[in-house]
């Protein structure tokens, strides 16, 4: 039992904000190839903002939406995209919000921020959902609604298109990332936490409220991993029915000799970048390592890294030659810190256009194929896209156990290229100490052994493709529409 139609609806369809961005672009091309022009993606119409990934054609959903932009999202597979202007519903703010408190007990009157926005664009996006279901004659249809963010257009499909599958992937509980992001011990007392006490005690009544409800309306509850479905039923109180890992979409990775000119491209802008914030002359064989990824100092192990990077001198000696870390990562800017033979340059990433000099219009990826090793050592990580677009690009990485990649990867038979560190909420320095052990070792391996890394670490993103992970979607939808028909 399949959908004809699939409507999926992130604040990050065609947004680049984070990891979801990642998730729902890469899949885009599984999905046209199995619902070609049948899977339609709702998103914010952010302006130019939204432009950057967006291409307008009229031709498209001709005469079935009404005041939205309809065109394609410019990622492989050019899915149709639905770009829903939300601000006109404002006035209706407290109707929406009271309706939502009569209908599924959302409690939005403790809300702030980016609350408002979120729920009125949700809503936004239901109401197009149900205009274009209807003028398609009300076909098998799929709703997916992706983080809290988009639960008000569940919320509003469940109330109007009662035939509908819905589904509802969290990738990553409200509650769970503030309090490890609050500096709560979220591992060690895990048992002992109550969703709805924290969401009070840390100000996340709203954003917990819609997240909880909505996976408990939904025919189908999803999460990304193993750890983060431990979370869901702990914090969430309902177990996830279905784990759809994130896979790959490797199409735009380069190959054979177009892999190693772009690897020497990078490896170029790189160095001269480095040599500009540290005013240093580094050598072209310097050992390139990174990490990257949002602005959670703890969460995404930046602080981990950092200090390891500062204990790495006591693991060299002066015949080893030289260490560029970089640390990539939204608006961070600093100045470069020299220790020893190795270097820690700041690059505050946003926009490849607004990158200094020489690396300026160069994107992520193209970058990250010219680094010899990544590093993301997480505390809190549902899954873990940095790692697995290491791998990619052939760079090996490092990882730890509470990554849901570090665990898939832990599970597979041949992850060499991966490192994955035990962490806990009590053994920090433990980890930081293993990281320089690890980036020690690295720097001494011979340029054969680095090259066997490098296969290994592309043979075993082959086997997180969208090909092999996708099932799990189909597995969901199916689940979705059973569960639909019989309610």
């Amino acid at each position: 039992m399949q959908p004809e139609y699939i409507f999926e609806t992130s604040w990050e369809v065609c947004n680049r904000v984070g990891g979801i961005y990642a998730v729902l672009s890469t899949k885009a091309a599984s999905m046209q190839a199995e619902h070609k022009d049948k899977v339609i993606f709702f998103g914010p119409d952010l302006g130019e903002q939204s432009d950057r990934f967006f291409r307008e054609d009229k031709r498209l959903l001709r005469g079935k939406l009404t005041g939205v932009r309809v065109g394609r999202w410019q990622v492989p597979g050019e899915p149709v995209a639905v770009l829903l202007p939300f601000s006109h519903l404002r006035e209706r703010k407290n109707d929406i919000y009271a309706w939502a408190w009569r209908q599924f007990g959302v409690q939005s009157h403790a809300a702030y921020g980016d609350y408002d926005d979120s729920a009125l664009f949700g809503y936004a996006a239901g109401l197009a959902m149900e205009q274009l279901y209807n003028a398609l004659g009300r076909p098998a249809t799929v709703v997916h609604a992706n983080e809290w963010q988009t639960a008000f257009a569940l919320f509003y499909v469940r109330s109007v298109m009662p035939q509908a599958g819905t589904v509802f992937t969290t990738h990553a509980t409200g509650i769970g990332r503030s309090i490890a992001g609050n500096g709560k011990p979220l591992y060690d007392f895990f048992a002992a936490y109550d969703g709805d006490q924290m969401a009070a005690e840390l100000n996340m009544v709203s954003k917990h409220s819609a997240e909880k409800q909505a996976a408990h309306c939904c025919h189908c509850f999803t999460t990304v991993s193993d750890l983060t479905a431990r979370e869901c039923k702990q914090l969430l109180g309902r177990e996830p029915d279905i784990v759809t890992p994130n896979g790959f979409e490797g199409s735009f990775v380069p190959k054979g000799a177009a892999l190693n000119a772009a690897r020497s491209k990078a490896r170029k802008a790189l160095l001269a970048f480095a040599c500009q914030q540290t005013g240093r002359n580094i050598p072209d064989n310097a050992m390139l390592v990174a990490i990257s990824g949002r602005l959670e100092w703890k969460n995404k192990g930046i602080d981990v890294f950092i200090d390891a990077m500062q204990q790495l001198p006591s693991r060299l000696n002066g015949n080893d030659g030289q260490v560029v870390a970089f640390v990539m990562i939204p608006y961070l800017d600093k100045p470069a810190l020299c220790l020893g033979n190795v270097s820690i340059v700041f690059m505050p990433w946003y926009l490849p256009s607004l990158l200094p000099s020489p690396v300026q219009g160069m994107s992520y990826f193209d970058l990250l194929v010219g680094l010899d090793l990544t590093v993301f050592p997480s505390y809190y990580e549902p899954w873990g896209y940095t790692p697995l677009e290491s791998v990619a690009f052939h760079v090996p990485t490092l990882t730890t156990s509470l990554a849901g990649f570090g665990v898939w990867a832990e599970q597979q038979k041949q992850h060499d290229a991966v490192t994955v560190i035990q962490r806990t909420d009590s053994n920090t320095s433990a980890v930081v100490s293993r990281v320089a052990d690890c980036v020690a070792a690295y720097m001494h391996k011979s340029g054969a052994e680095r090259e066997v890394l490098r296969r290994q670490a592309a043979a075993l993103a082959a086997k997180a493709a969208w090909k092999h992970f996708f099932r799990f979607y189909r597995e969901a939808y199916a689940l979705a529409l059973k569960r639909a028909a019989t309610k």
